[in-house]
C-alpha cells in the first residue's frame, strides 16, 4: 500500500494524523529517558560494555526519524484547523 502525502490527506485525516504525532512524541520521550536510565545506571555500576551500548543505539535511532512534525503543522495552517 502506497502512503499518501500530507498535501492529499482530508482535514479529518490531517487532524487524527496530529493527534497521533503529538501521542508518539510522548512515546519517545519516555523511551529516551528510560535508555537514559539504563546508561545512567550502567555506568555506576562500571560495566561500560555493550549494556550501555544498546540503548545508545536506539535513543540514536529514535532521535534521528524523519520529521514530518514541520510540514504537518504548515498543512494544518493552511486549512485553519489549527
Amino acid at each position: 500500500m502506497k502512503k499518501k502525502e500530507l498535501s492529499e490527506f482530508t482535514d479529518q485525516e490531517l487532524l487524527e494524523a496530529a493527534k497521533k504525532s503529538k501521542s508518539m512524541a510522548t512515546i519517545n520521550a519516555l523511551l529516551i529517558g528510560f535508555m537514559i536510565g539504563v546508561i545512567i545506571f550502567s555506568i555506576v555500576k562500571n560495566t561500560v560494555g555493550l549494556f550501555t551500548l544498546i540503548p545508545l543505539l536506539f535513543a540514536f535511532k529514535v532521535l534521528n526519524q524523519p520529521k514530518t512534525n514541520e510540514e504537518l503543522e504548515k498543512r494544518l495552517k493552511e486549512r485553519n484547523l489549527k
